[in-house]
């Protein structure tokens, strides 16, 4: 079953479909997506987000993005409320990103927001799904100090060391890799996906972001997680339907909320 793990619907460039959302949608499921999952950046358009889950095989996360600044998260309470959704399959996306972010001030904030996220994704036994950027050390030691191993989380669109994955792996967590594998200077990441167990594996498009190759200059969308599938089962030396079958097994592993009989399909 082919998922498109970690996407956000709500910026998704929809003039190919006459600014329709279910157009886009109808063309993954045409291309076999079965699921996807909406990601927030922050509480507040976790409703709208949520409208989108209305529609078989969608479903939704809430969290605060780390360079999400005027709204980190300083309290969990309104977290924990909107998590009860039954389509909420997953906290974040959070993390740490210092690329970005250079003020010490501010990483603070991002480790107490992330903290929070951990912590509270602990007591509704969900996973977290992170973003972490040029913050390798801090990421794992608060992984450490606040997540639970039970239900453990995701290293979404994953561009960092083979080391930072094994010590996220040891965490039960999983890693997400998008469209950046298939781009001609990311020969390291290719590497570490060739090292990587095939049962600890997610694939997504992070959409409209990063479109994969050979659709770089396009706005990316859940389709395109196709691509992505197709060239990790390259890199890994496996065929493309094993890749979907381990992928999938991963993901409701770990997303329990989420069901493999709740299925896009196309609806035009």
């Amino acid at each position: 079953m082919l998922i498109d793990t970690h996407c956000h619907l709500d910026g998704l460039d929809l003039s190919p479909y006459n600014g329709s959302l279910e157009g886009a949608l109808d063309a993954a499921a045409e291309l076999g997506v079965k699921q996807i999952v909406s990601i927030s950046v922050d509480l507040e358009g976790v409703p709208k987000i949520l409208e989108f889950t209305e529609r078989d095989g969608v479903y939704a996360s809430a969290g605060v993005h780390p360079l999400h600044a005027e709204g980190l998260l300083k309290d969990e309470k309104r977290l924990i409320e909107l998590a009860k959704h039954p389509k909420v399959v997953a906290l974040g996306e959070t993390g740490l990103d210092y690329h970005y972010e250079s003020d010490k001030k501010m990483h603070k904030a991002q480790q107490d927001s992330f903290a929070l996220h951990l912590t509270s994704a602990g007591e509704l036994n969900l996973p977290v799904i992170i973003h972490t950027r040029e913050a390798r050390q801090d990421t794992i030691q608060l992984i450490k100090d606040y997540g639970n191993t039970h239900s453990g989380g995701v290293l979404h669109c994953f561009t960092e060391t083979y080391e930072m994955a094994k010590q996220a792996l040891e965490e039960n967590y999983l890693i997400s890799i998008a469209g950046i594998v298939t781009f001609k200077n990311a020969e390291e990441l290719r590497d570490v996906v060739r090292k990587l167990p095939l049962d600890r594996l997610l694939v997504e498009t992070d959409s409209p972001y990063l479109a994969p190759i050979p659709h770089r200059g396009k706005k990316n969308e859940p389709k395109y997680v196709a691509d992505v599938a197709q060239f990790v089962a390259d890199v890994k030396g496996v065929r493309y339907e094993e890749l979907l079958e381990i992928t999938a097994a991963n993901f409701y592993g770990h997303f329990k909320r989420a069901s493999p009989l709740n299925l896009l399909s196309s609806i035009g």
